[in-house]
């Protein structure tokens, strides 16, 4: 499960692959993304695209909040559920702009952050998603968010042979070009439902492992 991905580029770079759109925020050049956190998305607004800022985590289904505040759905993978096939619709699909993306490598005797690009120069991707309005409850018992809420998550598959080693349940649906994200953004379910599958091998690497920093006390 992908709960942690970068978003290190601008506005134009989006904007030559997602096409036109209405821009409501401005995107910081550096971005690490956790899951109930805001952050940048192209959305489907009425007959044009836009650039704005939602929350990463889609409703949950209501038996698993039980009406508790809720932290939300951040990848979605069985889109034959009821709960996910209202918001497979073009006018709630997203693409969600990242450069890296993160799996935990089961090591010893902590787990490690190993983190995916489309190649080593880490261009610009994006996640095939969905987005809603939502009025409730966000967040814990202890800090809940009530109000209106725009959210939004993406589709999983498979794993290719890339992430399998690292993550062997799942690798979130990628698109790499414009053609791809037409494709996701208009076409009908039929059509855009071929779109959930593995990124091809050859198509994904593996970053090198990155040095945990450690944080000492101050008096340390």
């Amino acid at each position: 499960m992908c709960n942690l991905y970068r978003v290190q580029t601008n506005q134009q770079a989006i904007r030559e692959i997602a096409g036109a759109m209405q821009e409501r925020l401005n995107l910081e050049p550096d971005v690490e993304v956790y899951p109930d956190r805001v952050a940048p998305v192209v959305r489907n607004n009425g007959h044009e695209r836009e650039l704005a800022a939602l929350t990463w985590g889609m409703p949950s289904p209501a038996f698993v909040t039980n009406g508790n505040p809720d932290t939300g759905v951040t990848n979605i993978r069985n889109v034959g559920s009821a709960h996910w096939r209202r918001w497979l619709r073009p006018e709630n699909r997203c693409v969600v702009p990242w450069t890296t993306f993160c799996e935990w490598e089961d090591t010893k005797p902590r787990k490690t952050k190993r983190w995916f690009a489309i190649n080593e120069d880490q261009p610009l991707a994006f996640f095939a998603g969905i987005w809603t309005a939502w009025s409730g409850s966000r967040g814990s018992l202890k800090n809940p968010r009530p109000g209106e809420h725009q959210l939004y998550g993406f589709l999983t598959c498979e794993p290719n042979d890339v992430v399998r080693p690292i993550h062997p349940k799942a690798m979130p649906v990628i698109l790499r070009n414009k053609d791809e994200v037409d494709l996701w953004m208009n076409a009908p379910w039929t059509e855009a439902s071929a779109l959930q599958r593995p990124l091809p091998d050859d198509g994904l690497m593996l970053l090198p492992a990155e040095e945990e920093v450690v944080q000492r006390d101050l008096l340390g």
